[in-house]
């Protein structure tokens, strides 16, 4: 049976994992052993490993995991040091891993203006689907009101329209022949890939990794259309 403050490590592996692995380690540790206090936590570490860095490593996750609100100061209780383990961090013992949280960090920076208050809500409800969905045809959206198509034009055909490399409404001309092309082809690639499929069909983002990855790539997008300007033939 696991015993509260024994992760079952050497004192030099421990120093070794990286923080996350380790915080992840000492929340389920505490969790399982119905923790009551930080501080008993570590006397209990220290008891099973003795003193050394490694205590240190120890205190550095637990300042990790507070960080993030994965624990909280127990509400009810005058001890400073008592903790409970909060819903977020209770979901990340229940997946068993800390995707979630390490994907919300990723987009933890201001996106772009037209995607922070409507995608970031989305995604730490946990609706990466929906979330990914969303902020792709924010894209959309923008690059139609930047060339002035009509609604009825949508998806890869908007896009290779808007960027046509001959005199499209947002193709540069300044820009050599290739990388107008690649533009356009960039464009049309990411929402032939990331919007287009989930307008037809259900796209399940098992990893909230890669969907915080297609909100970035949006808010790139987003930035460049920032810097785009009209074409004379646009």
């Amino acid at each position: 049976m696991t015993s509260e403050g024994d992760l079952g490590l050497k004192a030099e592996t421990i120093i070794e994992l990286p923080i996350e692995t380790l915080a992840f380690a000492v929340l389920e540790n505490y969790a399982t052993t119905n923790g009551w206090s930080r501080h008993n936590w570590l006397i209990r570490a220290k008891d099973v490993v003795g003193r050394g860095p490694h205590l240190n490593a120890l205190a550095e996750a637990w300042a990790w995991l507070e960080a993030r609100c994965l624990v909280a100061p127990t509400p009810d209780e005058t001890s400073t040091a008592a903790r409970i383990v909060t819903r977020a961090g209770r979901r990340a013992i229940q997946k068993g891993s800390l995707d979630e949280v390490l994907a919300a960090e990723r987009i933890g920076l201001a996106l772009h203006p037209l995607l922070e208050g409507k995608i970031r809500p989305v995604f730490l409800l946990g609706d990466y689907e929906t979330a990914a969905f969303k902020a792709m045809k924010e894209v959309e959206v923008r690059v139609r009101e930047l060339a002035a198509l009509p609604n009825d034009l949508i998806g890869v055909s908007l896009i290779r329209q808007a960027f046509n490399p001959n005199g499209g409404p947002l193709s540069d001309p300044s820009h050599e022949g290739g990388e107008r092309q690649a533009r356009s082809d960039l464009f049309a690639g990411t929402i032939g890939s990331f919007k287009n499929p989930t307008s037809h069909r259900t796209v399940s983002y098992a990893d909230p990794t890669e969907a915080s990855e297609v909100i970035l790539l949006a808010d790139l997008l987003m930035r460049i259309l920032d810097t785009v300007k009209k074409s004379p033939a646009g």
